[in-house]
């Protein structure tokens, strides 16, 4: 089985069991996802399947949007609302003050990665550490705020919050960028939801839901999944010619008179008995003249491919 699918995590779920029971229900031997979402998130996660895994980095390093709530007045110990509160202050937010202070979290802006993350001190994670009571140094990141809507909506007089729309390289925190927009308000803040609605070029809107999933038949469930080449759409392409796609395959560089590119998405004939007349081949880039193999399928993974 090779390709991907566009699961719309469920509240509650970790996306490795999210994974696992996806992996199940398309009795799928090698899968993996493309970037964790909180339990407390739900939204686009790309799963992939074979062949589609040795491309899973390509999402984990693109571009994300999500839609959030931070609640204001509030803040927690793990910056979301399964943490327990650690200060309260009185609200008095307007929608200008939400204006003014937008400017200040888009663009290129530094963040200071929470203890309740996955990122690795010494070999061991982050919130092991804030588990066991122990704060450990961080050293504040770069990451970049693409676009970013934001405004009040009230939840009840007590309890205001604002919504926020976020377009956000990789590495991007939206607990600590609620958090920090919250002291920026002089109130304080934690998120309360938190979706993720695009990641590469993937949209919600594609996305099937684990019940969904569960509801229908095996074919029903395999015709959810989409090429392995799909995380590739943003390559350029080159189509090789039967011996050429061969020593290309053993990892030997090829030359044409192709510009100088990367990445590029590398097709050759179909080896298989299926109706394709070209199957991926992996990707490379090229450098004065050269096709620079990068991640290589292997023979027996084009052959299936090849087929379906």
């Amino acid at each position: 089985m090779h390709g991907v699918l566009l699961l719309d995590k469920p509240l509650g779920w970790s996306s490795n069991d999210a994974l696992q029971k996806a992996k199940w229900l398309l009795r799928a031997e090698k899968a993996g996802h493309t970037g964790t979402l909180d339990p407390l998130a739900t939204g686009v996660l790309p799963l992939c399947f074979g062949a589609a895994t040795k491309f899973s980095q390509l999402q984990l390093d693109a571009d994300k949007t999500y839609e959030a709530v931070a609640r204001l007045g509030i803040k927690t110990s793990t910056g979301d609302a399964e943490g327990d509160v650690i200060e309260e202050r009185p609200v008095k937010v307007t929608e200008e003050d939400v204006r003014n202070v937008v400017s200040r979290f888009a663009g290129l802006i530094r963040q200071i990665p929470p203890m309740h993350s996955a990122l690795k001190k010494d070999g061991k994670a982050l919130y092991e550490y804030a588990r066991a009571g122990i704060e450990v140094e961080r050293e504040a990141r770069e990451v970049t705020i693409y676009k970013l809507n934001m405004a009040l909506a009230p939840v009840d007089i007590a309890q205001p919050a604002i919504k926020m729309i976020v377009k956000c390289s990789k590495g991007t925190y939206i607990r600590t960028l609620g958090e920090d927009i919250g002291e920026a308000l002089g109130c304080g803040a934690h998120l309360s939801a938190l979706r993720r609605i695009e990641t590469g070029g993937f949209d919600v809107s594609q996305c099937v839901t684990l019940d969904a999933l569960e509801a229908m038949t095996e074919e029903e469930r395999l015709k959810c999944l989409m090429p392995v080449e799909s995380l590739l759409r943003d390559h350029t392409v080159v189509t090789l010619e039967a011996e050429s796609a061969g020593r290309f395959l053993s990892g030997v560089r090829r030359r044409g008179a192709w510009p100088d590119k990367g990445p590029v998405a590398v097709y050759g004939p179909s080896i298989g008995a299926g109706p394709a007349d070209r199957v991926l081949l992996g990707t490379a880039h090229v450098v004065a003249d050269e096709l620079i193999p990068g991640r290589l399928l292997s023979p027996l993974e084009i052959e299936q491919i090849s087929r379906l």
